[in-house]
């Protein structure tokens, strides 16, 4: 999606318009079994791939998405173990990442939001501070 990233829900002011197209869902796989991580990967490839079994976006990964990061552990891998990582292999990295959700702005993109236990949903946009002109000087 080109453009900015959209706010999170709390935060939107036009609630009347439709959020876009119908969504079409179909039942994924029933439970996905997490593959393990390779020994030989680099120390930060594996931290990220056990960050991905923590995180909560990963409800919604099929086994095709589990091997997506791993084949992206291994590029990470290899890119760390030479001397000079090259910068076109690092950007490639950093979009399969996001392709993963890792990111906040490519949740927002996908429009999901992670809410923590201890944060609940009603008061999700209590720590929201205005940061537009009008909302600083008046």
């Amino acid at each position: 999606m080109p453009g900015p990233l959209p706010k999170r829900s709390d935060q939107r002011r036009r609630r009347n318009k439709p959020d876009g197209p119908e969504i079409a869902k179909i039942s994924g796989a029933g439970h996905v079994k997490i593959p393990a991580e390779e020994k030989s990967w680099h120390i930060s490839a594996k931290r990220w791939y056990r960050s991905l079994k923590k995180s909560g976006q990963n409800v919604f990964y099929e086994p095709s998405d589990w091997a997506y990061a791993q084949l992206a552990c291994d590029l990470m891998s290899a890119e760390l173990a030479r001397d000079k990582p090259r910068a076109v292999m690092v950007s490639q990295i950093l979009t399969m990442m996001d392709n993963l959700l890792t990111s906040e702005g490519a949740r927002r993109r996908a429009r999901i939001e992670l809410i923590r236990a201890e944060q609940g949903h009603d008061d999700a946009g209590a720590d929201v501070i205005d940061l537009s002109p009008e909302g600083l000087y008046g």
